[in-house]
């Protein structure tokens, strides 16, 4: 395997960004998808009628 860094070994061009960009965005996204489904939640029991 080709690495374009010559201080690196190939095990270590392999790694994952240590700044966890990927997790960033996983995190974000699981985040958004919760929020969105609360939103959502409250605007239906919100518009239904009190039961009798």
């Amino acid at each position: 395997m080709e690495t374009y860094d010559p201080q690196k070994s190939p095990t270590e061009a392999r790694q994952g960004n240590p700044r966890k960009m990927n997790l960033r965005v996983l995190v974000f996204s699981l985040v958004g998808i919760v929020v969105l489904f609360a939103i959502i939640y409250m605007v239906y029991t919100m518009t239904q009628g009190n039961p009798n």
